[in-house]
């Protein structure tokens, strides 16, 4: 017997209400504690990988036998969410107009719900054709430093890649291709000085970044699909000295690595305009794009066709902007299929939402893809 509307609800509303925001360790590991034994309940396999104290630990939860070493499906999820403590008093947890609110119910507590919830359906070895995995980490939201070296170990015995990332809005499109990301730190070295007396012997190094941001921003390319952000920026320390040292952190984001190459080329390049002063580039991609191969065009058909077994037009949405942990396993060469989550709206807002009148047919397409794929 499928779980009902309110049994999803109130299952959901369990993760939402356990707040887990990415930095911090001890509601991270309160939720790991609800997901696991949410999955013992169902009979699935569970472990547990410790990635250190300022974390949570990573979940493998699965419905593999002993000895079966073929490559299966991977679930490859997060539980760690961008909101604060306390956002449940500015977000609560309430159903308003067939939408159940709340920190983290859109991206992505509602997907992976639905996901756990479908695989601990499929507990049982010959349920599904291919052993299957859930691997659910603590700090996507920041970078999945801490986890992803465990995510690319997976790629050696992984046959396709699943995201309950949420669904894009409007349609419920799902992702298959997604552009990589990079950041730089650009920090001015100038010389110090009292700005009154002595104005002549200092090098502005606020004004020199000026110069710098300019050029910066000047690399997007919107045909080319490069966007460059100077998000942030620091420096100087009064009003009456001139500032020795100045820093921003730019966000770019790249279609390929060719474009990763030429961005990081170009930020090389810089020089300063004022020759007294000295410019520091610390730029990397820290993920790697995530491009539509003739796989991944294949898994897309494949799911299309079990959607459509669950009354879903399924449709993918343009190249998206925003990175995944998909990225970091399609570069091992797995066909990933990403944001197939829950429906919704406004990610990492007040007015975040999943839209609940969908949630059965979200998992009944889970379970069709799970027990169907070989």
């Amino acid at each position: 017997m499928p779980p009902s509307h309110n049994e999803l609800v109130q299952g959901i509303r369990q993760w939402i209400e356990c707040e887990s925001p990415s930095r911090s360790p001890v509601e991270l590991r309160r939720m790991a504690g609800i997901v696991t034994a949410k999955a013992r309940d169902a009979g699935l396999n569970v472990a547990e990988t410790d990635l250190g104290g300022t974390t949570g630990p990573a979940l493998v939860l699965g419905n593999r036998a002993p000895g079966d070493d073929r490559k299966g499906i991977l679930i490859l999820g997060h539980y760690d969410t961008v909101h604060p403590v306390g956002t449940l008093q500015k977000n609560a947890c309430r159903i308003e107009d067939g939408k159940l609110y709340g920190p983290g119910s859109y991206d992505m507590k509602g997907g992976a719900f639905l996901a756990l919830t479908a695989l601990g359906t499929l507990s049982r070895a010959g349920d599904t054709r291919l052993p299957v995995e859930f691997l659910m980490v603590p700090d996507e939201e920041v970078g999945s430093d801490l986890s992803r070296a465990l995510t690319e170990s997976w790629a050696p015995r992984t046959r396709y890649t699943l995201l309950p990332e949420p669904a894009r809005a409007n349609g419920g499109r799902c992702v298959t291709a997604r552009k990589g990301t990079g950041l730089a730190r650009i920090t001015v070295h100038g010389r110090p000085a009292h700005a009154g007396i002595a104005h002549e012997k200092g090098r502005n190094a606020i004004l020199e970044m000026a110069h710098q941001i300019i050029a910066i921003e000047a690399i997007t390319d919107y045909d080319a699909g490069v966007t460059v952000n100077v998000g942030t920026i620091e420096g100087g320390t009064t009003s009456n000295v001139v500032p020795g040292l100045c820093q921003v952190v730019v966000d770019f984001r790249l279609p390929s690595m060719e474009a990763a190459r030429a961005i990081l080329a170009k930020l090389d390049a810089l020089k300063p305009v004022n020759p007294d002063l000295r410019i520091e580039i610390q730029a990397e991609v820290n993920r790697p794009p995530m491009p539509r191969t003739d796989a991944v065009g294949e898994l897309f058909l494949k799911v299309r066709g079990f959607a459509a077994e669950v009354g879903i037009d399924l449709e993918e949405a343009p190249i998206s902007g925003g990175g995944s942990d998909g990225n970091f396993i399609a570069a091992k060469g797995v066909p990933v299929l990403d944001a197939l989550g829950a429906d919704g709206d406004g990610a990492h807002t007040l007015k975040e939402h999943i839209l609940i009148e969908t949630l059965p047919q979200r998992l009944a397409f889970w379970q069709t893809i799970l027990r169907g794929l070989d």
